[in-house]
């Protein structure tokens, strides 16, 4: 040891080169190095009693570095028995006021000199090892999860228990740092010291995963008495007889495998175990009890702190949304972060700007998050993940990649699979949850935003053929999935309407038990589907450009999503005038005036409805007449809007001669509750009863629960003009639990507004309340238009 110290030639190592940065960090990393080897050989100078030796050498380097605790230990072992009592109680007294508590490894040697602990037959105590790393940075964001780690060890502890935590996440989640500050509070727990040791198991191509019986050799060499095992499994079991009887805390930093970890764990006794990885590992828990900690992303106010750090009140203020947008387009991951705030050092902060359009780019986004020369590089750290992965799992998250997000469900997952020549996706993706790079919430599977850049963009994968067509395959296998499945929930929404969508072919089709079902696949999807819509306008794929809006637009009416129905449909015009027939392009203009007649803008409605009108002229099959009635029947009551009364009724009229030519039943209750309502508008109440009492008695022969609403409602507004105000109650009662059965919210909402009214007037004011409660519901979910409103009118009936 002591010919190895001697090629230490300088005390400072690395002389003339920065302090910062790498260098930096290797500097620090030598400087410890020199300092363990140092107190090794003062530990076998106090275990040879080389006295004289000891007490010079120490007196040395106390003077030197008197604020470290291996040399306090060592330089109390040398001089303290020789010092008067009252002398080494000044001196212990300075050291607690200059350094704090004696840690685990200078109590014992004071307890030593004083008698208070046995010496062995050579007079030697115990060394207790501490490799922690240096001591860094308040982790931000993680107090709860630290405070609830630490807890959980002392408790496990103070009942006589070892515990083995797993803190898994994604790679920059900041794992290793939660860590070694959990570790730095938890050390002192440890009479026997704390072991250490990087496991390496997501590193650089040129770094290969420690090797667990080297990884056993630096522990042994700190736990006397020196075994003599050989092996593996030998080195493993001398480890856990070590440790039996011994209180140590065990840092296993970034493991790459439960087969890596599993030989450096402890067996019975105290002692703690920290692991860091990104994956869950999983196969521990065959083998021993673990607390999983997930580590997710920072919440934005420790996200904004992370990347504020060096930036002035001033400036936060001045640029409060720009690094509003910086923390959110970093997806409030800790490394993205420090490199963005580390970038933000030799920038003036008006460029925050900037910075945030080049990370809004997904392209440019990882180049902006990579510094190598500070070893700080998300896409570096993102590579070591994918490496890791199998091929199959490799061509999944690339295909995950191409797919819209925002999420994906579990069917879906499985289709992906069926491109190209196959692949058992069920294990693929099961990979990728344990890796951390897709995350598993409310049964679907979501990938961070930073993961699906590199993904899109530095993931090559293996597939047959080019890669090219595979990416074209994976598309539209993705579109047919969304379509088949939408179009599934539909026919449950509306049942009048057929939409000209082939058999599923090679597809997994959920089909809905019932509408509330189909409703909520609807909610699930929602996003995804408006993402796959905007995906097929990108790579311009005609068929699902108009079909997927239009298989999705009764439930935007329903949910009151008109901006994105008109966005939708608006971009399909052109791609249904393309790719569809006359009878269904004029469906595909009744469902665009029926999205502009829902936000009043009943011109272009109407427009729209006079080109459906034509379209449907040009075919004279039983198809182009129903095609026909509808227009006829949606431009009437466009017209009536419009205060077109007479063109209303003739353009009725002419569509129940259809209806009824074509046995229509619901097309003709529809049209008579029409007819009935303009009677209604005129105050002609007893024509308008009379045409919609006809409309009543057609519907009921029918199954068709939203059209049976409509003219309960019509009825009801009648009954209510006539002042009969019992007959009105009920009515509005029966509209409004049709429309909440077919989970019509704007048309609920309508009918309990005007119920109110009803119940205000019998004086019913509780029942008001509680139906006027409803309508604040409905109005919140639906974006909160006219709640101020609602809450006015509650507010003078209570």
């Amino acid at each position: 040891m002591s010919a190895a110290l001697a090629e230490w030639r300088d005390q400072k190592p690395l002389r003339g080169l920065p302090d910062d940065g790498l260098f930096g960090l290797r500097k620090a990393q030598l400087r410890e190095e020199w300092l363990n080897a140092t107190c090794s050989q003062l530990e076998a100078a106090w275990l040879a009693n080389e006295e004289k030796w000891l007490c010079e050498e120490t007196q040395k380097l106390y003077e030197r570095l008197p604020d470290r605790a291996p040399i306090r230990q060592f330089y109390f072992l040398a001089h303290g028995s020789e010092l008067p009592r009252v002398k080494r109680e000044k001196l212990l007294k300075e050291w607690k006021r200059r350094f704090g508590d004696p840690d685990a490894g200078l109590q014992r040697a004071i307890d030593l000199i004083h008698g208070n602990t046995r010496r062995s037959r050579r007079g030697v105590p115990l060394p207790v090892p501490n490799q922690l790393p240096a001591r860094g940075h308040r982790p931000l964001g993680r107090d709860g999860l630290i405070h609830k780690i630490v807890e959980a060890v002392r408790e496990r502890q103070d009942s006589g228990n070892g515990s083995l935590i797993v803190l898994s996440g994604m790679a920059g989640i900041g794992k290793s740092t939660i860590a070694h500050h959990v570790a730095w509070i938890l050390e002192d727990r440890f009479p026997d010291g704390v072991l250490y040791a990087n496991l390496r198991g997501f590193t650089g191509e040129d770094a290969q995963p420690a090797d667990p019986e080297h990884v056993l050799d630096r522990f042994l060499a700190e736990l006397p008495p020196y075994s003599s095992a050989a092996g593996l499994d030998g080195k493993s079991a001398a480890l856990r007889s070590a440790l039996a009887h011994r209180s140590v805390l065990i840092v296993l930093d970034d493991a790459l495998s439960a087969k890596q970890v599993l030989p450096l764990l402890p067996g019975v006794g105290t002692s703690a175990v920290l692991i860091t990885s990104r994956k869950t590992l999983g196969d521990l828990r065959s083998h021993h009890e673990v607390d999983l900690r997930p580590v997710g992303p920072l919440g934005e106010e420790a996200a904004l702190e992370l990347l504020q750090e060096k930036v002035s009140v001033a400036d936060r203020g001045k640029h409060a949304q720009a690094f509003t947008d910086l923390a959110r387009l970093c997806c409030h991951l800790p490394l993205a972060l420090i490199v963005v705030a580390r970038r933000l050092e030799n920038r003036p902060h008006h460029t925050v700007d900037v910075l945030a359009r080049e990370l809004a780019e997904e392209r440019e986004k990882l180049n902006v998050l990579h510094l190598p020369a500070h070893e700080l590089s998300v896409r570096m750290a993102l590579n070591c993940s994918v490496r890791a992965l199998s091929e199959e799992a490799r061509r999944l998250l690339w295909q995950l990649a191409v797919h819209p997000g925002p999420s994906i469900g579990w069917d879906a997952v499985m289709d992906l699979g069926m491109v190209g020549n196959g692949m058992r996706a069920d294990r693929a993706v099961e990979e990728l949850a344990t890796a951390n790079l897709v995350e598993l919430r409310s049964d679907r599977y979501r990938l961070h935003d930073l993961v699906r850049a590199f993904a899109r963009h530095y993931v090559v994968p293996v597939v047959p053929g080019a890669l090219e067509s595979f990416e074209k395959a994976t598309v539209l296998q993705v579109l047919e999935h969304q379509l088949q499945n939408v179009r599934a929930c539909d026919r449950l929404l509306d049942g009048q309407r057929m939409l000209p969508i082939g058999e599923p072919n090679g597809i997994t089709v959920a089909e809905p038990e019932g509408l509330d079902q189909a409703v909520s696949l609807l909610d699930e999807e929602y996003d995804t589907v408006l993402l796959g819509i905007r995906l097929a306008v990108e790579q311009g794929l005609e068929h699902y450009m108009w079909l997927l809006p239009m298989a999705l637009v009764t439930y935007q009416w329903r949910r009151r999503r008109l901006a994105d129905a008109l966005r939708g449909l608006t971009h399909a015009t052109e791609a249904a005038e393309s790719d569809a027939s006359p009878v269904e392009r004029a469906m595909f203009y009744r469902m665009l005036a029926g999205t502009q007649w829902r936000l009043e803008a009943f011109e272009p409605a109407a427009n729209h409805l006079r080109r459906a009108i034509l379209l449907s002229e040009q075919d004279d099959s039983e198809a182009g007449l129903l095609s026909l009635a509808r227009s006829l029947h949606a431009l009437a009551l466009t017209l009536r809007k419009q205060g077109c009364v007479a063109e209303a009724e003739e353009h009725h009229r002419r569509a129940l001669v259809l209806y009824r030519e074509l046995s229509d039943l619901v097309g003709e209750a529809a049209t008579l509750n029409g007819i009935g309502t303009l009677h209604y508008d005129q105050g002609e109440y007893d024509e308008a009863l009379r045409f919609c009492a006809d409309a009543l008695g057609v519907v009921e022969r029918t199954t068709d629960l939203s059209g049976r609403a409509d003219v309960l409602y019509t009825l009801a507004k009648i009954h209510q003009s006539r002042a009969e105000r019992n007959e009105a109650l009920l009515l509005y009662r029966r509209a409004c639990e049709n429309y909440r059965q077919l989970e019509n919210w704007p048309n609920e909402d309508k009918v309990l507004w005007l119920y109110a009214d009803v119940l205000v007037a019998a004086g019913r004011s509780p029942d008001a309340v509680e139906a006027l409660e409803r309508v604040l519901v409905l109005r919140e979910r639906m974006g909160g238009a006219g709640v101020h409103e609602v809450r006015d009118r509650l507010e003078g009936l209570r």
